[in-house]
């Protein structure tokens, strides 16, 4: 991405969050940005909902360096608030990019802002969350954000349930 000025999110950044873990992963995530700690890191999903999903992620008997994660875009919205619609088509060659290299088996989209992006759904999140969709050679399956699991406790068993079907999903060869 080099010194990417694409869209106008270049000029808040300090770092360029690009992704991180597996290269040969069976399972990506795909979270819609980075915010302040990802963005002073330089790696994604390492503030809270970062360990709410390495939690996740072990539950399931999996270790973070097993998996990928990244963003739809790649540098932090401004107070952290939803990518534009420009933003993301800026972003987005490069996130279908990494997912075509990468070629997991299943990609687990955080939030709304994943799901439109990397399937072109509209429809609530919690409407379609835990569904597995067909996105290219890989599926791909719908969940909550955890940063909205944080704000919202009583929907972590979303996420869990979720999680339980990520699990039963990668057992099967």
């Amino acid at each position: 991405m080099g010194d990417c000025q694409r869209c106008k999110l270049a000029g808040g950044r300090h770092t360029i969050v690009f992704g991180q873990g597996n290269p040969h992963a069976d399972l990506v995530f795909v979270g819609e940005g980075p915010g302040a700690d990802e963005d002073e890191q330089g790696l994604p999903f390492v503030g809270r909902a970062g360990q709410l999903l390495n939690r996740m992620i072990q539950m399931i008997g999996m270790k973070r360096e097993e998996v990928y994660i990244c963003n739809v875009v790649k540098c932090r919205p401004p107070g952290n608030r939803t990518p534009e619609k420009d933003e993301v088509e800026a972003c987005s060659p490069f996130l279908f990019r990494q997912l075509e290299a990468i070629k997991p088996r299943l990609i687990c989209c955080l939030g709304a802002p994943a799901v439109r992006t990397v399937l072109g759904i509209k429809e609530g999140i919690t409407k379609i969350h835990g569904q597995f969709y067909d996105f290219a050679t890989s599926k791909a399956l719908a969940t909550v954000h955890p940063a909205y699991v944080l704000r919202n406790a009583r929907e972590e068993k979303i996420l869990r349930e979720d999680f339980e079907k990520i699990r039963e999903f990668l057992k099967e060869k």
